[in-house]
């Protein structure tokens, strides 16, 4: 577990070596109380679930780029997006907001069953990090109240490996702490045991190559959108993934949405972008083969 104090360059290392890591007290109380604040009216008005993945005793709702202007903090919060450069960036010459959540857990709730979020894309494992998913404890996370169960180092496992109860761990972490791991790690959200719900903020990225989980153009309005710093206007999708890549009308996407419709003014291969590019790390697929998404049968039942 590292502090609010430790080298992003440190957590980037652990989170490609074991997958994840925790940032004990990432956020201050000013910070935390600002997220509940944005939250609570959402977390109100929004119902449980109807099926075992999402919980039938777990309250979830997205948009929140749109919904609370605290959570862009978190989003650009600068030990998150060192280590989504340190993983992503080697392949990809951007990379997108792939998803944004909360995810309230109500006593009673069922452990959910193990998992990899990269099971969404045709590519077996083991495989290169496609995603780096942050969630940030608004309230405490402990192994009694459905703190997140990881399997430390399966992103480095063949898809056909299941995992025993001593290789499962509970990240356990008190509120305004972050656990950060890459998306081909074993995972779900625990047995809510406690009196007391459980609440985290999911905030994912992708390459900028895949397709988003949550659609963010249909999330978060364009008029909304122009008004948001620059940095979170790249990361919803509005910069171009590549040179020619994403754009619109042969406009670039951020040109777009500022008002630019003539392609003379709008430049699709910024400088450096070639050269970017040239210098990615490729992925080498030898062979494809039928195969179905993974869920792990849970070693401790």
């Amino acid at each position: 577990m590292f502090t609010p104090n430790t080298n992003p360059g440190d957590v980037a290392e652990a989170v490609a070596a074991d997958g994840y890591a925790i940032v004990r007290d990432a956020l201050d109380a000013e910070a935390l109380a600002g997220v509940n604040a944005d939250l609570a009216l959402h977390l109100e008005a929004s119902h449980t679930g109807h099926e075992g993945f999402m919980g039938s005793l777990t309250k979830r709702f997205g948009a929140l780029v749109a919904k609370s202007s605290a959570v862009h903090d978190l989003i650009l919060h600068p030990t998150a997006l060192a280590v989504a450069d340190h993983v992503l960036l080697p392949s990809c010459v951007n990379y997108r907001l792939h998803y944004t959540g909360v995810i309230h857990l109500l006593p009673g709730e069922r452990q959910q069953v193990l998992h990899r979020d990269s099971s969404m894309y045709p590519f077996a494992c083991p495989h290169p990090p496609l995603t780096v998913a942050t969630m940030w404890a608004i309230s405490d996370f402990t192994a009694d109240n459905g703190g997140t169960r990881l399997v430390p180092g399966s992103h480095l496992w063949d898809g056909d490996r299941t995992p025993t109860a001593d290789e499962l761990v509970s990240a356990e972490m008190p509120a305004g702490s972050v656990l950060i791991y890459v998306g081909n790690v074993i995972h779900g959200g625990g047995n809510n045991r406690s009196e007391s719900p459980r609440t985290g903020v999911a905030l994912h990225y992708s390459m900028g190559w895949l397709r988003q989980e949550e659609n963010q153009y249909l999330a978060v309005p364009a008029e909304q959108a122009r008004h948001l710093p620059d940095r979170l206007q790249d990361l919803l999708g509005y910069s171009l993934g590549s040179s020619n890549f994403g754009f619109v009308d042969h406009v670039a996407p951020k040109d777009y949405l500022h008002g630019v419709r003539d392609p003379a003014e709008s430049n699709l291969s910024p400088d450096g972008m070639s050269e970017r590019v040239d210098s990615l790390r490729r992925f080498h697929v030898s062979h494809t083969a039928q195969g179905q998404a993974r869920y792990y049968d849970d070693p401790v039942g």
